[in-house]
């Protein structure tokens, strides 16, 4: 099975240790992981927020990076669901039938990293070693267009020393958004504020999610309440074990 890599901008710019994390979990599997250099955004800022006509050689050069692939798997549900659903209608509109066939050829090889373990692999003790009190968080793209479930938990309820706490109102939005987050910040950190209070009430020492966003967001505002816990996105918690954490 040929397996590419798609490390997503904000992970490349900001959270490079959540890729790393990614490579390491899966090789420890057994999993041969390419990494095409081409690769670039996979255009969901520009497709969230109107320019469909500029994400269209975004969404070209997607599928020429990672054509011929059994399988792209991805730390973020949200560039997941993007790549799936949303390079389609970008695709279409742009009236380029090359461009549409090559998305349908591509697109349904595109998975969130806990739909690869579970659905491809068919693993859910990953024998990952946490030895701390967490609670999770389902992100948005994740639980509403990726329809990745209770993938993650299933993984999380494996990992040895993990205690997992549930998060009051876990289905609610961050806050965070994208763009959302920078045209309506009022509303984007009230709704962060509710989210970290939720976390608070946990008792939790570390916050886990799939998407380095949303937890970019509420990390800060938990930071800025010096609420002592710690954000880890899930690649991280899954590649941690007793001889490297």
């Amino acid at each position: 099975m040929r397996v590419a890599l798609q490390l997503t901008c904000l992970n490349d710019a900001l959270f490079a240790d959540t890729g790393i994390a990614t490579v390491r979990l899966l090789e420890r599997l057994g999993v041969d992981v390419d990494f095409p250099a081409s690769q670039a955004c996979c255009g969901q800022p520009m497709i969230n927020t109107g320019y469909l006509d500029e994400a269209v050689p975004v969404v070209r050069n997607f599928v020429d990076a990672f054509a011929g692939y059994d399988a792209i798997v991805t730390p973020s549900g949200s560039c997941a669901a993007s790549a799936r659903h949303q390079h389609t209608l970008v695709a279409r509109r742009s009236g380029d039938a090359g461009l549409a066939a090559a998305v349908e050829q591509v697109a349904p090889h595109v998975y969130e990293l806990s739909e690869f373990l579970v659905d491809l692999l068919g693993i859910e003790d990953v024998g990952a070693w946490f030895p701390h009190t967490a609670t999770y968080h389902p992100t948005c793209h994740s639980l509403r267009v990726a329809h990745v479930g209770d993938r993650p938990l299933r993984l999380l309820r494996h990992v040895r020393g993990l205690r997992l706490v549930e998060l009051p109102a876990e289905r609610e939005c961050c806050g965070f958004g994208g763009t959302f987050a920078v045209k309506n910040a009022d509303v984007s950190v009230a709704m962060g504020a509710d989210k970290a209070r939720h976390v608070r009430e946990t008792g939790a020492e570390v916050l886990i999610a799939g998407d380095n966003s949303c937890l970019m967001h509420i990390g800060g505002l938990l930071s800025r309440q010096r609420s002592g816990v710690r954000t880890v996105h899930l690649a991280e918690v899954l590649a941690s074990t007793e001889g490297s954490p």
